[in-house]
This record gives C-alpha cells, sequence and structure tokens, in this order.
C-alpha cells in the first residue's frame, strides 16, 4: 500500500498522475491530507479515492509513504508513518538537512536511500535537484570546484492556492482590474521585477533558496551521505 499525505495539494496530486503515468505496482493507495478535505474523492485508475485525515494512526500497513503536506505536518507524522514500518519518502523541507535521514536525487546517490536510520529520505529542493542531475555527469568526469547559480521559480513552489493566484492575477491583468495578492501580498504576473523568494536572512545576504542549493549540493558530490566520488583519470 502507498499513502499520500498531501495528496489533495499540487504535489499530491502529480504523485497520483506519476504513479498513474508509470503504472507503479500498488494495490492500494490511501490518500491524507487536512480535516477539511477528509471525506472529498480523488480519482485514482478511474476509481474514486476518499480522503481521509492524515493522523497518528495513518499508516498501519502502509508500505510506502509520500508526504508533501508542509514541513510542519511532516515534523509530526513522518516519524509516526516510520514507526509503523513505511519508508517515508518527504517532500518538504524539514529534514533535510538532518543527516540520518538521507538526501537522495536518484540519478546522482541512489544507494544512499537503503541507510536511513530514522525510516525517513528526504529530498532537495527542485532547483537542487534540476541542478544536479545535469551538472553531477559532469562533475565525474572531469570534476567541477565552483558553481554560480541563480534560480527562478515558478508560483508553483507555493503549491495549488499560489498557482490558483497566479491564474487570477492574469485575468485581473487582462480586464483592468486591481491584482489578487493574498498569497505573496505582490504582483507577479507580467512582473516588471524578480522577486526575492524567502523572508530576509540575519546573518547573510543570501536568500534561504540560495542558501539552500549550496548547502544541499555540497553533501550530494562526497561520500558524506553515499554518493559517488569523481572518477581517476
Amino acid at each position: 500500500m502507498i499513502a499520500v499525505a498531501g495528496s489533495t495539494g499540487a504535489v499530491g496530486v502529480e504523485f497520483l498522475r506519476l504513479m498513474e503515468q508509470r503504472n507503479t505496482p500498488v494495490k492500494e493507495v490511501r490518500l491524507l491530507a487536512s480535516a477539511r478535505s477528509a471525506g472529498k474523492t480523488q480519482k485514482f485508475r478511474g476509481k474514486d479515492v476518499v480522503v481521509q485525515e492524515l493522523t497518528a494512526d495513518s499508516f498501519k500497513g502502509v508500505d510506502v509513504a509520500f508526504f508533501s503536506a508542509g514541513g510542519a505536518q511532516s515534523k509530526v507524522f513522518c516519524p509516526h508513518a516510520a514507526a509503523s514500518g513505511a519508508v517515508v519518502i518527504d517532500n518538504s523541507s524539514y529534514f533535510r538537512m538532518d543527516d540520518q535521514c538521507p538526501l537522495v536525487v536518484p540519478e546522482v546517490n541512489p544507494t544512499a536511500a537503503l541507510e536511513a536510520p530514522k525510516g525517513i529520505i528526504a529530498n532537495p529542493n527542485c532547483s537542487t535537484i534540476i541542478m544536479n542531475v545535469a551538472v553531477y555527469p559532469i562533475h565525474l568526469e572531469v570534476g567541477v570546484e565552483r558553481l554560480v547559480v541563480s534560480t527562478y521559480q515558478a508560483s508553483s513552489g507555493a503549491g495549488a492556492a499560489a498557482m490558483e493566484e497566479l491564474a487570477q492575477q492574469a485575468r485581473d491583468w487582462v480586464h483592468g482590474k486591481p491584482l489578487t495578492q493574498a498569497i505573496f501580498k505582490r504582483q507577479y504576473i507580467c512582473a516588471l521585477t524578480a522577486l526575492a523568494s524567502g523572508p530576509p536572512c540575519a546573518r547573510s545576504l543570501a536568500l534561504p533558496n540560495a542558501q539552500s542549493t549550496c548547502s544541499r549540493t555540497r553533501p550530494r558530490w562526497t561520500s558524506r551521505r553515499g554518493t559517488m566520488k569523481k572518477k581517476s583519470r
């Protein structure tokens, strides 16, 4: 059985779509979300599956649990899922810097997933994953000593509500109306400027996304958490 925590969100919906597309061998899916979403139904392989409230007891009989319900929910419920015997794959940022939770990009360090003392596997953020997939083979061949990275992330990174606000801003823009600004409190349709993502950093000029890209890439390219080193030439 596979459980999806945060199944009604943008990433949870994508989890289900990919499992259908790739014909993942699963007999049953358990869809988990907040109390307000409990009782709704979602389609999986042509059938309606009832969404259940995410609780500490949601993982009995679950083999693999995918989490994309936000860091606060992962903090509370990932340990319960692991304690129930499930392999937990967490898409939030909460466990990314925990050395007991392997930080895995399958194309770079897949074997690291086999060593998960807490039963929880983390993954980096989207820009870090994409960069590693492209650059790591180059590192293996010739060695990469320095990366200069700029990231420009989509509103979808903030979830389904932000995606809807982007669409609403587009409608507002076309009809000459004031732009809806409930999520980021600013305009991001037909943007005239790039928006810095995240809160100000007290001790660094780097914003959180830039800091995370650096801190989550270095471990992937060393042996500290299960990756291959550069080939000898």
